[in-house]
């Protein structure tokens, strides 16, 4: 069981690696790219989640109508991708289910940062998918953290994966880094242990992000973007589906789990 998800937001992480960038472009930007993945799930005929920012839903419904008329998962990633209230929780879920007329029941932490879980049951969450449990300095410490799903304060939390033992991460940056074989090799052994794979990844990583002037991204950033990054994402899914692996969304696998299906 394959589950792809997806972080749509406003693109502002060039302001962490001190250049600027206007919203329009933020906007267009994340488009583009969400453009590109979704061309390729039609393709493949695969359905995933969208963890959306309000802000970006208010600024690129075309995209939004077409993820859900193209019958994927839209999940909040907060109202803005950079500033966070607590109340954010209630009215960004509130927001996207008037905009897109469906339920949304799961969340995502921008930037995968811890959230209080009481708060996000009172906001009316069944799931949370914020946890990548495994070290990374400066950004992650949870190796205390359980590798799989697992209920807390009424919430299912649905980790990132994690490779067996180790504890390798599987996230975007490992895909951009890793030779793919090797990459491969991990999610197969991950998908033997858990019986599922959750793996998250941006649109603006299927833009050209190798403009060090405009950006000022590390390598190891913009390593394997733009049209290598879809064509390497391509090829990821060609492997899994040849291993005759299924794809859902998390909403999915959240009716397996409560079925005791998995």
């Amino acid at each position: 069981m394959i589950l792809f998800s997806f972080d749509i937001e406003e693109f502002d992480m060039p302001f962490e690696y001190g250049r600027t960038i206007s919203f329009d472009d933020q906007i267009k930007i994340s488009i583009e790219g969400t453009s590109v993945i979704l061309d390729l799930l039609q393709k493949h005929q695969i359905k995933a989640t969208f963890f959306s920012t309000v802000v970006f839903a208010e600024n690129a419904p075309n995209i939004i109508s077409r993820i859900i008329n193209e019958g994927h998962e839209i999940a909040s990633h907060s109202y803005y991708h950079s500033d966070f209230k607590v109340e954010h929780l209630r009215e960004s879920k509130e927001k996207l289910e008037k905009i897109t007329n469906t339920k949304v029941i799961g969340y995502r932490m921008p930037r995968m940062q811890p959230v209080d879980e009481n708060e996000i049951c009172k906001a009316g969450y069944v799931y949370n998918s914020s946890l990548n449990p495994t070290y990374l300095p400066g950004r992650y410490n949870n190796f205390s953290k359980p590798r799989t799903y697992f209920k807390q304060d009424g919430v299912w939390q649905i980790p990132a994966s994690v490779s067996p033992i180790v504890r390798f991460p599987l996230f975007w940056l490992s895909f951009h880094n890793l030779p793919l074989r090797i990459y491969k090799m991990l999610c197969k052994s991950t998908i033997k242990k858990d019986k599922y794979l959750n793996l998250y990844f941006h649109p603006w990583e299927f833009t050209d992000l190798k403009d060090a002037e405009r950006f000022n991204f590390p390598s190891y950033v913009s390593k394997n973007s733009g049209k290598d990054m879809k064509d390497r994402f391509e090829k990821l899914i060609i492997w899994m589906k040849e291993k005759n692996h299924s794809f859902h969304s998390t909403r999915d696998l959240i009716a397996r789990i409560e079925a005791k299906s998995i």
